[in-house]
């Protein structure tokens, strides 16, 4: 059974023991992104074909304290509905992409799930908090060994790290039930596919760093068939590596 990470634990003891607002700082500008992201699924309702996400996820999202996935300089911005730098070139995705990628998803408790650019660990670390196993792929070296410093501090003991090129997915840890995708590519990955369960889902923007990239919801149907649907225009950093 998936145990909540120790942070959270703590911090749930202290807004019990004293006042809200002292023991979370960030607890009013946290509330504000909830309630950002439910206005965006709202404007965007055309597109995702839906007015509200999984409340599983937007719980899990008011959960999460998205300040310590960001450097101390950004934390001013934890909770701004925005993506943030992190270093490298890479960012920490807005909060309501996160939101809909795993909404998208629909992971559940036990389901394996692989990520392909662990980036801070924000986006595993929220797939882990709704308790799933997730196995998650960085190819920047010193990104990966942050994140994996991070995300075990924080208590996170159903996530796997590797430092590899996700492109061709973790064939050890196949199939998934899930894959999730951070950063854009220009085609499907046919590695993903074959490691992708029948029945499984996976979330990829594709298209080119200087092209409209499009969030891509690929299902994988019980005979092998793969259908593909369009959910909206993203902006992405590049896919990296050597294909």
């Amino acid at each position: 059974m998936h145990r909540p990470p120790r942070l959270l634990g703590i911090l749930l003891l202290a807004l019990c023991a004293s006042d809200g607002l002292q023991a979370d700082p960030f607890a009013t500008q946290r509330a504000q992104m909830i309630r950002e992201i439910e206005a965006d699924v709202r404007e965007t309702s055309i597109y995702i074909d839906k007015q509200e996400l999984d409340a599983r996820v937007m719980r899990v999202m008011a959960e999460v304290p998205r300040h310590l996935f960001i450097p101390e300089k950004q934390r001013p911005f934890a909770y701004d509905n925005r993506p943030l730098g992190i270093g490298h070139g890479q960012t920490i995705s807005q909060p309501y992409i996160v939101a809909l990628m795993t909404d998208l998803l629909r992971p559940h408790p036990g389901d394996r799930v692989l990520e392909l650019g662990t980036g801070s660990g924000y986006q595993a670390a929220v797939l882990a908090q709704l308790g799933a196993q997730v196995s998650t792929i960085e190819i920047i070296e010193p990104l990966a060994r942050q994140a994996e410093e991070r995300l075990t501090g924080l208590g996170y003991d159903n996530i796997t790290t590797r430092i590899a090129d996700g492109y061709y997915g973790w064939e050890e840890h196949a199939p998934f039930d899930a894959i999730v995708v951070t950063a854009a590519a220009s085609q499907i990955p046919p590695p993903l596919l074959r490691q992708l369960k029948p029945g499984g889902r996976m979330v990829i923007p594709i298209g080119g760093s200087f092209q409209v990239q499009q969030l891509v919801l690929i299902e994988k149907q019980q005979d092998g068939a793969i259908t593909t649907r369009q959910i909206l225009p993203v902006r992405f950093v590049p896919l990296t590596g050597d294909h």
